[in-house]
């Protein structure tokens, strides 16, 4: 039904809402964790397939704009986590975590890594990927009426280059098994997002990823998560859903800000403007901006920055904002 309404990553999102009421309502089912390992790593291969030489050179061309953009993003995003946090709406780094402007699955995982709450960090990083989305098509369709045809979409069964796809499966099940016996947070997305994305700039080979594939690979994420809510939890996070849609829709107002400043600076259109600082993740950006009439290069350039820049910076953020909200609660009592 999610993929009718075509929301974004909606095999997903579906999982997660089946894994949630089979747990919610005393259900047994249990995931091995080697297969949710397995299918992060095949994500994190899923980000760097957006990861191309195009988008290098756009980024090395532009990287002090890229740079100081995408660090303009994060601290709106940081400043919102903090705040909530300080308000107590959601427990420790999991309010930093939840804000984030990465890709959904990724911060989920490295929240998990740094003390988060999975259960509400997926909540409303989801939330706020699925209104981001749902903004930004509306934006997109008011804006400009576009004469570019909508992206052609592969058939959950189409046939795919032997090549690259095998290099692809040893890639992701190497670094799956790394990242298990690593003590990195989150090792395997992180180890097959670099080494696959290296390759690939590189020339060595390109990432490929049959449909039918990353359909296993997120309902198997979307279950894990699920599974993990209690009946607790979920009362807790529907009575903050009214705040937390406020503080994504002030998200997305201080990023359209943001858009009209790097507007203003580099030239650049404004609905290039706004996909380029959009907090939502890179990938259902990409799909709303190819069917519009926007320098695409640019958007997805910006996008991959921020999101290699909260990968760098996101572990210390959240270890200082700790440490700042228990300052200031102690210096409140």
């Amino acid at each position: 039904m999610i993929e009718l309404i075509r929301l974004p990553a909606a095999a997903l999102l579906g999982a997660m809402m089946a894994g949630m009421l089979v747990a919610t309502n005393q259900g047994q089912v249990v995931l091995p964790r080697w297969v949710f390992i397995t299918a992060q790593a095949f994500i994190g291969c899923l980000m760097a397939r957006s990861i191309t030489r195009e988008i290098v050179t756009e980024m090395y061309g532009h990287w002090p704009l890229f740079l100081g953009s995408g660090l303009a993003v994060i601290a709106i995003c940081s400043g919102l986590g903090l705040q909530m946090a300080r308000k107590q709406m959601l427990p420790g780094t999991t309010a930093i975590w939840g804000s984030s402007p990465g890709a959904s699955s990724v911060m989920v995982l490295m929240a998990e890594a740094f003390g988060g709450d999975i259960r509400l960090v997926a909540f409303m990083q989801f939330l706020r990927m699925v209104l981001v989305a749902a903004v930004g098509s509306i934006i997109a369709r008011v804006w400009i009426v576009s004469d570019k045809p909508p992206p052609i979409t592969a058939g959950w069964f189409d046939a795919v280059p032997f090549e690259p796809f095998t290099a692809t499966v040893l890639i992701a099940l190497t670094c799956a098994v790394i990242g298990a016996r690593s003590k990195l947070p989150g090792g395997a997305v992180l180890l097959a997002l670099l080494s696959s994305a290296g390759l690939q700039v590189a020339g060595v080979t390109t990432i490929t990823l049959p449909p039918l594939l990353l359909l296993v690979c997120y309902s198997i994420f979307g279950w894990f998560i699920g599974l993990r809510f209690t009946r607790e939890i979920v009362i807790y996070a529907a009575r903050l859903t009214l705040r937390i849609i406020g503080a994504i829709f002030g998200l997305i107002g201080g990023c359209c800000a943001l858009a009209y400043v790097l507007h203003l600076v580099a030239g650049v259109d404004m609905l290039t403007a706004y996909f380029a600082t959009s907090p939502g993740g890179a990938d259902s950006v990409a799909i709303i901006a190819s069917s519009s009439q926007v320098n695409l290069p640019f958007v997805m350039a910006m996008q991959v920055t921020r999101f290699l820049l909260v990968l760098a910076l996101g572990p210390l953020v959240a270890r200082a904002s700790v440490r700042w909200v228990a300052r200031k609660g102690s210096d409140a009592v």
